[in-house]
């Protein structure tokens, strides 16, 4: 039987298509076994508090460059930058356990996760990939082409997740020591950066001076004002995804004593599930309008994350997390595809940076923040706090962008 492609699979989209399940894979295999194996190496939670914090600061600091030259030099040489980094940042890891060159690399290779469900839409590629996917698409097809690369980003995500498994298999059937365990997984994460590299190459980009569209939401809700609106909740969302992004891995495994395998089961599991919540975003925000979708799916995803809170079993964890993420995830291309709807053509990049750099900042202090509070209060006061942040996030985001509508809503 022949598959029909959508009209808008055209052009540069398999290409993008392409980079983001590669990275995806990538990033959800490295957001498993990172935080594992630097606790495998002797590390403390603190330390491995530590090492996500520099790693989030690193991924911070290229998604700034990347936002600032991209529209002035193009988005594809600033991608092909990230990928090259990536490659000798996941390289090293598998060569040393030394806390500051695991944090160094950490930080080159932007290894952050954004967690199951993520699809790989995070990090310094966001900036560049997001302006190329906008402007290689049109603005009825947006939500359809955000979320059908959210779905292809969250299958190749769950064959991540999977190999996951690896490390532990090779302990159990070939005796290898906990460190020799996930070195293989390093060096298939640098060959899939490598990779990346090479898919970048066949990208087309021309030069964008001018708006495409003066006459959009955008000019209805200036840049500086959007911008602004952005920070305050992409701040505070930001902090949700320090927390149950590569820190929750580690969060599992301290509060319930599971394994490494038992963590990539659920990650793809969920990975998975959350394929059908890309399926039905676009219809979602067709029916709800795009910033009601956000903030009803954000709603939606605290109930799930306090029930993870109080969860007595990994099982019982296993289910309000894997709901969480499902219901959460409805919302995250539409978000996305709006952001992008409602900023200039030309100027795409910088928005996206623009907006996403609060984000990073909180993301970036959130593991730290959780680590002491496991140490000073309790095992489940991370959860609670990101529970808060995330209502409250959801709240800001439906009163500054209720009267806010992308161009195929007008």
């Amino acid at each position: 039987m022949r598959i029909r492609l959508p009209e808008w699979y055209v052009g540069n989209m398999p290409w993008l298509f392409a980079i983001r399940a590669v990275r995806s894979f990538s990033q959800a295999l490295l957001v498993v076994i990172v935080p594992l194996y630097v606790a495998a190496a002797g590390y403390s939670a603190v330390q491995v508090g530590y090492l996500l914090s520099i790693a989030l600061a690193g991924s911070t600091a290229m998604t700034i460059g990347v936002g600032v030259l991209a529209d002035w030099y193009g988005r594809k040489p600033l991608l092909a930058i990230i990928a090259g980094l990536a490659v000798i940042g996941t390289a090293g890891y598998a060569v040393t356990t030394a806390f500051w060159v695991l944090a160094v690399m950490a930080a080159l290779a932007s290894i952050r996760g954004g967690g199951a469900g993520s699809g790989g839409g995070f990090g310094p590629f966001y900036p560049a990939e997001q302006a190329l996917l906008a402007s290689s698409s049109r603005d009825s097809d947006r939500n359809a082409v955000f979320a059908s690369l959210s779905l292809v980003g969250v299958l190749a995500g769950a064959v991540g997740s999977a190999v996951a498994v690896l490390p532990g298999v090779l302990q159990q059937h070939l005796h290898a020591s906990a460190i020799d365990s996930y070195h293989p997984m390093f060096w298939i994460a640098a060959a899939a950066s490598l990779a990346i590299v090479v898919l970048i190459l066949p990208i087309r980009e021309a030069r964008v001076t001018q708006p495409r569209q003066p006459d959009t939401a955008a000019n209805r809700l200036s840049a500086r004002n959007l911008i602004a609106r952005l920070w305050v909740t992409n701040g505070i969302n930001g902090f949700v995804m320090g927390v149950v992004g590569p820190f929750l891995t580690y969060w599992f495994s301290l509060r319930y004593g599971v394994s490494s395998s038992e963590i990539a089961v659920l990650y793809t599991v969920a990975n998975l599930l959350t394929a059908v919540s890309y399926v039905v975003a676009p219809r979602v925000a067709r029916q709800l309008g795009a910033v009601s979708a956000i903030v009803l799916t954000r709603l939606g995803a605290v109930v799930f994350m306090a029930t993870m809170a109080i969860a007595p079993t990994f099982s019982l964890a296993s289910v309000a997390y894997t709901a969480r993420v499902v219901v959460n995830s409805i919302g995250m291309p539409v978000r996305q595809s709006f952001v992008m709807g409602v900023a200039e053509e030309q100027s795409r990049s910088r928005v996206a940076a623009s907006a996403s750099l609060p984000s990073q900042a909180t993301g970036m202090v959130a593991p730290t923040v959780a680590s002491h509070l496991i140490q000073s209060v309790s095992d489940a006061a991370p959860i609670w706090l990101a529970t808060a942040a995330m209502a409250i996030n959801a709240v800001l985001f439906g009163l500054f962008f209720n009267r806010v509508k992308p161009p195929e809503e007008e």
